[in-house]
Order: structure tokens, then sequence, then C-alpha cells
């Protein structure tokens, strides 16, 4: 193979017929409502990151609530903290989203990336058929081989003076010699009844859809709109030994024990202290 044959096999999206492309124009029949939150469905054969296009047309052009931004591969996707998030073209779902939550105290828009969770998680389920677990604050885990691995990740970012960009990557029929570390997993290798990307798609952003509007019209509380309570039951990281790294290079070792109203992780220390965690990188330890 010549090297521009390979070049012209990596941008055909058929060249691997086990990862079919999403059709940009079904979706957005089957999403798009004049009553519903979604306002537009776009895909793109490759991006760089969508949060930071999203982002940009939101800062630029003032992008309406509910654009929804898909890209088939990512070659400079972003986590938490900076980090990379790298997979092979159409091997996953990696898209953001566009919401603007008018009316809602600006101090609870810590929960969105929590929410997000809750309705992922709720959406492979009943989708998928895979039980996936939430670890604070943004972690998608399943079960593989009997051991613990992260499927996916959300990033929320504020965008403008009123949006808020929300990530989600989705491993999805990522093989076991693709993954990019020894604790990552896929929808396939946790055992899913369907790897159909334009299925799962439709049904996470269904899902996202329903608990952001619940908790938008309960003008932002957890408790009355059922997401603490829906979270606390899907978190991973409850009841486990962890260590936190916080910003400025400290770090506390306990057991967490609650998610608190604004959504931050209560670690109780040896020393008999709560501290509530809003920021930094959580690591499980064990299992308490």
């Amino acid at each position: 193979m010549t090297p521009q044959d390979a070049s012209d096999a990596h941008n055909n999206r058929w060249s691997d017929l086990g990862r079919p492309p999403l059709n940009g124009a079904a979706l957005r029949r089957a999403l798009v409502r004049e009553d519903g939150l979604w306002a537009d469905v776009e895909v793109v054969q490759r991006t760089g990151s969508t949060n930071t296009d999203l982002a940009g047309l939101v800062t630029k052009e003032n992008a309406d609530e509910g654009a929804v931004l898909v890209a088939e591969e990512q070659n400079a996707g972003r986590g938490r903290l900076d980090r990379r998030w790298t997979a092979p073209a159409r091997s996953g779902l990696f898209f953001s989203v566009v919401l603007k939550p008018t009316g809602v105290p600006v101090e609870r828009w810590g929960w969105l990336p929590l929410l997000t969770g809750v309705a992922v998680a709720a959406a492979l389920a009943r989708t998928a058929g895979v039980d996936t677990a939430l670890k604070w604050p943004n972690d998608l885990l399943v079960t593989v081989d009997g051991e613990e691995r992260k499927v996916g990740g959300i990033l929320a970012e504020r965008a403008g003076a009123d949006a808020v960009v929300v990530g989600i990557g989705i491993n999805v029929t990522l093989r076991a010699e693709e993954l990019p570390v020894p604790g990552a997993g896929s929808l396939a290798l946790a055992g899913a009844t369907t790897t159909d990307r334009d299925t799962v798609l439709r049904a996470v952003l269904r899902s996202l859809e329903e608990w952001y509007g619940r908790w938008r019209d309960a003008l932002g509380d957890p408790v009355a709109s059922g997401l603490q309570e829906a979270y606390t039951a899907a978190c991973a990281t409850l009841g486990r030994a962890v260590r936190a790294e916080l910003p400025g290079g400290r770090s506390i070792v306990g057991e967490a024990v609650a998610v608190d109203g604004d959504g931050r992780i209560v670690i109780a220390t040896e020393d008999g202290v709560q501290e509530p965690v809003g920021a930094g990188d959580v690591v499980h330890l064990r299992a308490v």
C-alpha cells in the first residue's frame, strides 16, 4: 500500500465496516423538535475538539442552546485537567452540547457535569444493557473481566456569560489492543447488547434532555429535581477509600461519605474531619 493509499483508507468513512459513519440527517430528524431542547445536530468527520469548536461558536456567534456537535474523530480531545482523549475514528461517541440554564442560579451550574453523568449512565443501561457507575466528578465506569474500567468522561466549560458547553466521550467499539491505557474500557468489551452508535447517541441525548429539563424546571435544586438522589445512587466513589489531589499540590486521604448540596464530594479523614472537595482529582484506593 502506498502512502497515498493509506491516507485514502484513513479518510474513507467506510474503511472499517464494523464502524459505520453516523447519519447526521437521520439524527436531526429524530432529535430536533420544535418544542424540544436540541436545536441542531451537526456531524463532522474530524476536528480537534468539539468543546473548543462549540465554545468558539458561543463566544463569536452566540450559538443557540441545544446545538450539538459530533465528531467521528478528535485529534485534540480534552478531558479534565487538560488530559488528552484519543481514539480511532468512529470507535466511539465524541460530542458536545450547548446549554444555557437561564433562571438557574450560577452557583448551581456545578451540577451540570454530574447531571450529564446520571443521564449518560441511565441511557447506557437502558439501551446497551451495560451497568454504568459514576466516578466523581466526571468519569463513566463499566466492568470488564471483573475489573472497573473507564469507558468515558465528561467535561463542562463556561462559554460566554450565559452558556456551558458540555463535552461527552464514550468508548463504544474499542478493542483490547486499541485501549490507550490499562484502565480504559469500552461498551463492546463490557458486553453491550448493542454498539450501534446512532442508537446510543439518540438515547444519551434524549436522557440528557429529560434530566436537564427536570433540573432546570426545579431552578437547579438538586433535591427537588431528584438529581442528588440519582447521582448518589450511581456514584461508585461513595463508600470508597480515596485520595483527592487538590489544587495547589495538597492531597487528602479518607473515605468518600457523601455528595453535598453543591455537588462536592465529602471526604471523612482519619482525623475525624469531613472535608468537602469541589475541585481536584480523586483516585479510588480500595473498596471499604
